[in-house]
């Protein structure tokens, strides 16, 4: 039976062209060996995995090499290289500065640094983990670092570079190694798989190159894990199973559900989840990555952010055109105040479906959804419909001076014509469920099919078409009522209320504004802004006219007073007039 050895080490790099994601530093190491620009300390610094004591004995073992390549590689055949890949070599030394971290253990050291290599140009003392030493330790090693014999070079490794001495930074080449990418690693992890025999599906490597974050040497432990638990086949969903994690579909399907505003198929999903061992606050921050990645691939300048496998990417691009970038965007941010309050609740898995209801919230707002289909696809639908009604659609044009009333239809007609159009929708209906409703919801409507031409003329609105009519408060008030009454009064009764209880007023330097409570409403009113403007303009046949939202928070303190009950307002009448306690009783006020 032949000796198994980790993936890890296997495959650990020899040459610095086979170094994983850190271009630059190979690239500046390679040319100050052409060059002869060695220095006497190299710091490599960076997380754990990364290649820094990998490319500290490529160093060494290159500038040893009696053949190096054109291109400045290890020969990996002459006597030296031999040396060092069979761990005999007396020109490179390595001290885990770990356990050897006293003043007595740099004093050994010292006096080892002053014998010249046998073999070789260079004694190369690589010490990892450099930042555990002794402060005594690191001011007895000062001097020697500051000038070395001619034949030494230091390489200090550490993944803490702020515990350095600054006199000991100011003695080295400082690299910084970075984090390698999920792409790199799933590369890496597929190069290794082909040598292994190993069929693994991309989106499986992508899964290892996640769960790695950043470091190599992380990424091919677990795709070890991967191969005992798959064998020469490795799946996406045997990947995820052993490594227990949230597959997208879970994410997808909860999507699903609150989109639809069914939010108790969303808390049976959290509770099928708690179920399987996961934590709440694992759940919900997936959930914020799921909408972030949703949220990048509505732009295409921005798909590359997302970092999947090309299946899953593709369902994802999909996927993302059934949000809205609104819906995502708040999405976004309740799911990640509620990771961020995660740790210091009470009751964790409330706070997780408190947020999961607000996020169904959002997806029912009339607004939320108002881009969850293209309008495209809803003047075709509407187009359909519009072939059984007697009039075409109208858009909006300036209304003539005297119009002429058209001669009202016999009932018998009316009703023929009503019946045949509601057969006509019933069936859209029928054919694509939900679809009447969306579409309702996309155009701002309620279910009256004669309203929805005139809706899709909206969504296609033209203020080129519009006059410039002079127009007063009064009017304006009345477009807004009559804006409230036709697109909230069925689908959103908490919209209805709200803006009939906040009304537009002329501002003293005679603008249009309409008072919100604080910031909060602003930012949710405000890309609401445009589609009522467009509705108000129409209505008064006045294509500048415009308003602002601005805060008050006096308005605060005035909600306060309406909210209160006869008892409270009992209570501050008594304390505001003293007298007046004496002369009525509680059981009067309240009978009155």
């Amino acid at each position: 039976m032949d000796e198994y050895i980790v993936s890890a080490r296997k495959y650990r790099p020899d040459t610095f062209e086979m170094v994983v994601g850190q271009d630059a530093i190979t690239q500046t190491l390679k040319n100050s060996i052409k060059n002869n620009q060695l220095g006497q300390a190299y710091l490599f610094c960076g997380p754990r995995g990364v290649g820094k004591t990998t490319c500290a004995r490529i160093f060494a073992k290159t500038i040893n090499c009696s053949n190096p390549t054109p291109e400045h590689e290890p020969c990996n055949e002459c006597e030296s290289c031999r040396a060092f890949a069979e761990s005999r070599s007396f020109n490179i030394h390595e001290l885990d500065a770990a356990s050897n971290n006293s003043v007595d253990d740099i004093r050994v050291l010292i006096d080892q640094v002053r014998i010249p290599p046998q073999l070789g140009s260079y004694s190369v003392y690589i010490i990892d983990e450099v930042h555990m030493l002794s402060q005594a330790a690191f001011n007895a090693f000062l001097k020697t670092l500051e000038e070395p014999p001619k034949h030494a070079i230091f390489i200090l490794a550490t993944t803490e570079k702020h515990k350095i001495l600054p006199t000991i930074l100011s003695r080295c080449q400082i690299f910084d190694f970075n984090r390698i990418s999920v792409e790199d690693i799933r590369k890496r992890l597929e190069f290794v798989a082909n040598r292994e025999g190993i069929e693994a599906e991309s989106d499986a490597l992508h899964v290892i190159a996640q769960k790695a974050d950043g470091a190599m040497r992380d990424a091919l432990s677990i795709f070890d894990q991967i191969v005992s638990f798959c064998g020469k086949n490795i799946t996406y969903q045997d990947t995820i199973k052993n490594l227990n994690v949230l597959d997208y579909e879970v994410y997808f399907k909860v999507t699903d559900a609150l989109l639809a505003g069914n939010y108790a198929e969303a808390l049976t999903i959290f509770d099928e989840v708690l179920k399987k061992g996961f934590e709440g606050g694992y759940f919900i921050g997936g959930l914020a990555s799921h909408y972030r990645d949703l949220l990048v691939c509505k732009d295409p300048g921005t798909i590359g952010l997302i970092e999947v496998g090309d299946k899953t990417k593709t369902r994802y691009l999909e996927y993302a055109q059934k949000c809205s970038t609104s819906f995502l965007f708040n999405a976004i941010q309740i799911a990640n105040g509620c990771d961020m309050s995660y740790k210091t609740a009470q009751n964790k898995r409330l706070l997780v479906e408190l947020s999961l209801l607000r996020i169904c919230n959002l997806a029912t707002d009339v607004f939320a959804v108002a881009q969850a289909q293209p309008v495209q696809n809803v003047v075709q639908k509407q187009a359909v419909a519009n072939t059984v009604v007697a009039e075409p659609p109208k858009a909006y044009s300036t209304p003539e001076p005297k119009p002429v009333q058209p001669k009202p239809e016999p009932a018998k007609a009316v009703e023929e014509k009503k019946s045949l159009e509601a057969s006509k929708v019933q069936q859209e209906t029928n054919a694509k469920p939900g679809a009447e409703n969306l579409l309702s919801k996309i155009v701002g409507l309620g279910g009256n099919a004669e309203e929805k031409p005139k809706a899709v003329a909206e969504s296609n609105f033209d203020s080129a078409k519009l006059g410039e009519k002079e127009y007063s408060l009064s009017d304006v008030v009345t477009a807004w009522q009559a804006f409230v009454v036709e697109k909230f009064k069925t689908d959103s009764p908490r919209w209805s209320s709200y803006f009939n209880s906040h009304l537009p007023e002329l501002s003293a330097d005679n603008k249009y504004v309409v008072k919100v409570e604080n910031e909060e409403k602003l930012r949710l009113l405000s890309p609401k802004k445009e589609f009522v403007q467009n509705y108000i303009r129409a209505k008064l046949d006045n294509r500048n006219f415009t308003y602002d939202y601005v805060v008050d928070e006096s308005l605060i303190k005035k909600n306060e007073e309406l909210a209160k009950t006869s008892s409270e307002r009992l209570d501050d009448l008594k304390k505001n007039n003293p007298d007046v306690a004496g002369m009525i009783s509680d059981s009067d006020f309240i009978q009155v």
